[in-house]
């Protein structure tokens, strides 16, 4: 597949590298505001939060320590139930430690409500939220989520990590992926 190829596959383009990139530095900047004692421990969510978690790590002006979680929410089709599954777990023991979840996005908040409580419940010391992009429109649970970059219209978005079929997650923008490609 080639550029022209997918260029044809999007609607539009929400967000570009830039953008993104500018709101990276303006949420590190309020990380390192809010953690002046203790740098967190930055929990990333695979396979999507890789993209978001890298680029805030390299911003983030202290050691930014890392681990990943693989997680895999049950319902029919594209429907998320909640019910929650973990496919791979933390390596770090987070007992007494500040937790900062890192998402790419946040669709109905289901699964990251999950996860927050889980973390807690192993005696996290504090567990926050951070995402790139949020779709109020389509939130079904009421989650503080302390550092967002977007907040942006119930659309099917691709792109800087966000995938469709495991494609598109390489895209350096985010887009809306037009409706002839999953219709």
């Amino acid at each position: 597949m080639h550029a022209t190829d997918i260029a044809n596959e999007l609607a539009e383009v929400l967000h570009t590298e830039a953008e993104l990139q500018q709101k990276l530095a303006e949420l590190a900047r309020q990380i390192e505001a809010d953690y002046t004692s203790e740098p967190p421990l930055l929990v990333g969510v695979l396979k999507g939060a890789v993209m978001v978690v890298a680029d805030l790590a390299r911003e983030l002006k202290f050691h930014a320590e890392m681990d990943w979680m693989a997680v895999s929410s049950y319902g029919s089709g594209t429907k998320s139930s909640g019910v929650v599954k973990i496919l791979k777990d933390l390596d770090t023991d987070i007992t007494d430690r500040d937790v900062l979840i890192v998402e790419d996005i946040i669709d109905s908040g289901l699964t990251l409500s999950w996860l927050k409580e889980n973390l807690l419940s192993r005696g996290a010391k504090s567990v926050k939220i951070c995402t790139m992009l949020r779709k109020p429109e389509a939130l079904k649970v009421d989650i503080e989520v302390e550092y967002v970059g977007f907040d942006i219209p119930n659309q099917f978005v691709v792109g800087y990590g966000l995938d469709y079929a495991e494609k598109y997650r390489n895209l350096r923008d985010v887009a809306v992926l037009a409706p002839h490609v999953y219709s």
